[in-house]
């Protein structure tokens, strides 16, 4: 049974294949391995109902030269963006551990946009790829500095959460650690979006917060840092620069 500590040390190794050069073939057995892993994943809300699937990645719009694509489909409640970046960044970081590169691919579109009810959200692609390509070095990786995304006393985890993965590569985490809490925020710096629409921006940070916060609990129960987390509702489209998505009591 995978447990946090397999998933920590993926922390380290794991890294975004925006292009797959060199990849290996991808066998079924792999594909097999990651459908039974899937059955295993914990939500961040388990009510929210929701259907994963492995397609070859010609079905879709992704053309990086992955094999294969993960869809992540949900029905659309209160925090169902955040439990997709949550389940999915465990798949994420499995693949790590069988050699296979995988993309958080935002922008990617399939024909089925919806499943028995559920809506399409977002899609991981994957290749496997040879042990060599993955990092060797995390922390030689571009991330916004630590002051842009702490704030109070550092622990020794706030450098290993600063390299969380982002679907669009936007890393729209803040965390305020005071009174014994880390308050985690959806960050977004007002004005700045690029030029993608405001409504995407919030739809992708949303999952994005899902991702950081799996990173984070990950990295806490590795340093047996006990927690109460507790999540907020993120219900605002308002382009504030704060909202407040989870807190965890130390």
């Amino acid at each position: 049974m995978y447990n946090m500590k397999n998933y920590y040390k993926e922390i380290f190794k794991r890294k975004s294949f925006h292009f797959f050069i060199d990849g290996e073939p991808t066998t079924e057995e792999d594909v097999k391995q990651i459908n039974e892993f899937i059955k295993t994943v914990e939500p961040l809300y388990p009510d929210i109902k929701t259907e994963i699937r492995i397609v070859k990645e010609k079905e879709t719009t992704c053309r990086r030269g992955a094999d294969y694509c993960i869809l992540f489909y949900s029905e659309p409640k209160e925090g169902y963006l955040r439990n997709i970046g949550y389940i999915g960044e465990q798949i994420d970081l499995f693949l790590a551990s069988l050699n296979i590169g995988g993309l958080w691919f935002g922008i990617g579109k399939t024909k089925e946009k919806e499943i028995e009810g559920l809506e399409y959200v977002i899609m991981i692609a994957f290749k496997r790829m040879p042990e060599g390509s993955f990092r060797k070095d995390m922390f030689k990786s571009k991330r916004k500095p630590l002051e842009e995304i702490w704030a109070g006393e550092e622990m020794d985890i706030t450098n290993i959460v600063r390299f969380t993965p982002s679907a669009c590569n936007t890393q729209p985490w803040f965390v305020e650690n005071k009174d014994n809490t880390l308050e985690v925020y959806r960050y977004k710096k007002p004005g700045k979006r690029g030029i993608m629409p405001i409504d995407k921006v919030m739809f992708y940070n949303r999952i994005d917060i899902g991702i950081f916060l799996f990173i984070l609990e990950t990295c806490l129960e590795e340093k047996c840092v006990k927690y109460q987390r507790e999540l907020l509702d993120d219900l605002s489209d308002a382009e504030v620069e704060k909202t407040l998505s989870a807190k965890y009591k130390m």
